[in-house]
């Protein structure tokens, strides 16, 4: 009776865990499932963090460009200032070169030469930037910085050419005429005298109108400039976003990860368990039956 007992108890034991092994075995295939899931969403996830940091890399790309763009423009409107300050105002004095304008004067040449490089390169800077993109948008935006600092001051000194146009008083009355030239020079000056006379008031009316549509595609420039940063900044944040649930995502893939692990630990006791058991069960039938011919002998 006790050996029977025992077997009843040992079967029960089994069936008990086989139900375990079966809810283990259950709960694995949810958990791949999730895990699959998972690795779904975080490539959805890297597919979306694509599309942004292409759109930044545009965005950069048009930003330098127009500042580019708003150099270009300065340059001209300074020259135009220097112009009609040669047109209106007498010659002064020699003074000192100012460093800002002989170095403006000194890099428009290196910027010509270098822009056509810059468009050969353009293939080999996107690989660039999508390889090293944090540490290439933190040097542009300090070259950013640099080149606003630089727009401010040609904006400056710009101003300060404008105002000493406007304010200074008119030339004084030119010096005596040179002793008169030789009789052929003196038939060519005559000869286009009148045409310089035409040409310059129709000059001194074409450059305020040309310095006055600078000045305007300057400032939408500036205004274009000022969106694209604010696209940039959406940008960003919008990265940052999708990078924190990427993190997220890899988080609970590890955690899955773990309790796979655990799963798979209980899961290998159980089958040691029912081995034993079974063992168990073996050797008490065997004894059992051992038993039994013995009393029937």
């Amino acid at each position: 009776m006790l050996l029977l007992l025992l077997l009843l108890l040992l079967l029960l034991l089994l069936l008990l865990l086989l139900l375990l092994l079966l809810l283990l075995l259950l709960l694995l295939l949810l958990l791949l499932l999730l895990l699959l899931l998972l690795l779904l969403l975080q490539l959805l996830l890297l597919l979306l963090l694509l599309l942004p940091l292409l759109l930044l890399l545009l965005l950069l790309l048009l930003l330098l460009l127009l500042l580019l763009l708003l150099l270009l423009l300065l340059l001209l409107l300074l020259l135009l200032v220097l112009l009609l300050q040669v047109l209106l105002l007498p010659p002064p004095p020699p003074p000192p070169p100012p460093c800002l304008l002989l170095l403006l004067l000194l890099l428009l040449p290196l910027l010509l030469l270098l822009l056509p490089l810059l468009l050969l390169l353009l293939p080999l800077l996107l690989l660039l930037l999508l390889l090293l993109l944090l540490l290439l948008l933190l040097l542009l935006l300090l070259l950013l910085l640099l080149l606003l600092l630089l727009l401010l001051l040609l904006l400056l000194l710009l101003l300060v050419l404008l105002l000493q146009v406007l304010l200074l008083p008119p030339p004084p009355p030119p010096p005596p005429p040179p002793p008169p030239p030789p009789p052929r020079l003196l038939l060519l000056l005559l000869l286009l005298l009148p045409l310089l006379l035409l040409l310059l008031p129709l000059l001194l009316l074409l450059l305020p109108l040309l310095l006055l549509l600078l000045l305007l595609l300057l400032l939408l420039l500036l205004l274009l400039l000022l969106l694209l940063l604010l696209l940039l900044l959406l940008l960003l944040l919008l990265l940052l976003l999708l990078l924190l649930l990427l993190l997220l995502l890899l988080l609970l893939q590890l955690l899955l990860i773990l309790l796979l692990l655990l799963l798979l630990l209980l899961l290998l006791l159980l089958l040691l368990l029912l081995l034993l058991l079974l063992l168990l069960l073996l050797l008490l039938l065997l004894h059992h039956h051992h038993h039994h011919h013995h009393h029937s002998q």
